[in-house]
């Protein structure tokens, strides 16, 4: 199994209810992708973070292999998602993606 985990800081320029509903709608869209990518094993975006953690967001997901985490990062849906719900609204994008043993 392939673990995928990203960490997101929303942009500054956001006010406080602007970001709880941009939160809530990448929390939708990326957890609405299970079922509909090959291999994707589970999905689950966390949004509510401590005071002391310096994310917004915390995706964490995992694969049946390499192979189908590659595919996710190119599936139309996915894709549609990450255009339109994630990129223009996050500062910052960190990731590991690790083999779970």
């Amino acid at each position: 199994m392939v673990k995928h985990i990203i960490l997101w800081q929303l942009k500054d320029e956001f006010t406080n209810e602007e970001k709880v509903r941009i939160k809530e709608e990448i929390k939708e869209g990326l957890e609405g992708l299970q079922g509909k990518v090959p291999g994707l094993l589970s999905i689950k975006v966390n949004m509510n973070g401590l005071d002391s953690s310096n994310a917004d967001l915390m995706l964490d997901s995992a694969f049946v292999d390499e192979s189908s985490l590659k595919g996710y990062a190119v599936h139309p849906e996915h894709v549609k998602v990450a255009d339109e719900k994630v990129r223009p609204y996050t500062k910052s994008r960190v990731c590991l993606d690790y083999e779970e043993i």
